[in-house]
């Protein structure tokens, strides 16, 4: 049995960024750390955040989705030993499923030898998680804006956000499953809110590419979903409309309920009136300063 081993990482992330439902995402600076290699019986260990609520079975969302990818290639999957140190909040709406489901993409490509170009990597993500907004952050890092074509695919282009953009996260002590936070959404839209939501994500992303202040917070508004899953998060109708100076403005990050606040550098005191109208409610919070993860999941070799 081969005695190599593999050290792989992949990005939190943050999905819809106002007005860009299942289309706009951005990789956050906390990772999923995994280790593995090829074993003679399947071995999981877990640590780090949350790690009491991941599963060392084969039940795991890595292995299950490492197994799947193997099973849609017709292929048999090695048994492995699978370390796994987790940085990502799970059921925040910071991307830990679709971290670990990239994680179980490049497992099953690393050790099935397809070596995978990263956008077959992202469009066999996408298409297990059912949208590519935040499995197009894990995979091409910073800002990113995606789409699923005709024939199935996955489209995605990258865009560096300019240096003088800063984003953190505020974590609520609750979690929101994603299955409860789609359930409130509508089954349609009216042509206003979908012109208003198509305006706003075309200029957040030229905001972002050229460094535009000037469009924010307009740029963040959004009446596709927000505006529903405002009553499952407390205080988040006052969230979105604060303003202040250096605050660019706030948005649900993914399903919620974390928020995902936008400010110019050299500001990030703002990130406390967030965590504020949360205590007012009731609920106590954390703010991660995290950077943006430029260049998504990365994975090497070891000896």
């Amino acid at each position: 049995m081969s005695s190599a081993s593999w050290k792989l990482r992949v990005p939190a992330s943050s999905a819809n960024l106002g007005p860009g439902f299942d289309a706009l995402g951005l990789a956050l600076a906390a990772y999923l750390d995994c280790r593995f290699k090829r074993a003679g019986a399947l071995r999981i260990s877990v640590r780090g955040r949350d790690a009491a609520v991941i599963s060392c079975g084969p039940d795991n969302l890595i292995w299950k989705t490492a197994l799947r990818v193997a099973e849609d290639c017709k292929d048999t999957l090695p048994p492995v030993d699978l370390e796994i140190d987790n940085g990502i909040p799970l059921g925040k709406g910071l991307g830990s499923s679709a971290a670990a489901l990239t994680a179980g993409v490049v497992i099953a490509d690393t050790l099935l030898g397809l070596n995978w170009k990263p956008m077959r990597i992202l469009s066999e993500a996408a298409h297990i998680e059912g949208h590519p907004d935040n499995v197009a952050a894990c995979v091409l890092g910073s800002v990113v804006a995606s789409a699923i074509d005709s024939s199935g695919q996955a489209r995605a282009v990258k865009v560096r956000m300019p240096e003088r953009f800063r984003v953190a996260v505020v974590v609520p002590d609750f979690a929101l499953p994603t299955k409860e936070a789609r359930a409130v959404l509508p089954d349609s839209y009216t042509k206003q809110q979908a012109v208003f939501n198509v305006q706003r994500s075309a200029l957040l992303m030229a905001a972002l590419a050229s460094g535009d202040t000037a469009a924010f917070p307009t740029a963040l508004e959004d009446r596709m979903h927000q505006p529903y899953r405002a009553r499952l998060v407390p205080g988040l109708d006052e969230i979105l409309r604060l303003r202040a100076p250096g605050l660019l403005g706030c948005t649900l990050s993914g399903a919620g309920p974390s928020v995902l606040v936008w400010f110019e550098r050299g500001c990030e005191p703002v990130c406390e009136l967030v965590r504020q109208i949360f205590a007012v409610h009731g609920r106590t919070s954390e703010v991660l300063l995290t950077e943006i993860d430029g260049d998504g999941y990365s994975i090497e070799e070891e000896s």
